[in-house]
């Protein structure tokens, strides 16, 4: 009887840690759409070495009655190596960049939980 009790507690608790490391880390959250001028794309790391950029996104922004010119800083991880080789070339140009948006990162997916998946557009 204890031995049953402990094999059905046990595997009670694999499967809960087995649904909360797939919605942590593997379970899409979000996905969309970013729209900036790419800054740069570099392949970094100690033990996993991953693809890291950023774009930088402007606009407008009216807080406390200034209207003011600020940008924002959209920074992301590349699974693909396709993908960075790609954007590597296009530094500096304005590019459109759909992502995918995880809960949390994995080292050797990258440093961001915004994964980005495929150009749409390089201007």
């Amino acid at each position: 009887m204890k031995r049953r009790v402990l094999t059905i507690s046990l595997a009670i608790i694999a499967a809960a840690l087995a649904a909360f490391i797939y919605f942590r880390f593997y379970f899409v959250f979000g996905e969309g759409v970013k729209t900036g001028n790419l800054n740069f794309v570099v392949y970094k790391g100690y033990v996993f070495k991953t693809y890291e950029g950023k774009i930088i996104q402007s606009g407008f922004t009216s807080r406390y009655n200034n209207n003011s010119l600020q940008s924002y800083e959209f920074e992301f991880s590349i699974e693909d190596q396709t993908v960075a080789d790609s954007l590597m070339r296009c530094g500096g140009k304005e590019v459109e960049l759909h992502y995918k948006e995880y809960l949390g990162s994995l080292p050797w997916r990258g440093m961001q939980k915004y994964v980005v998946d495929k150009i749409i557009s390089v201007k």
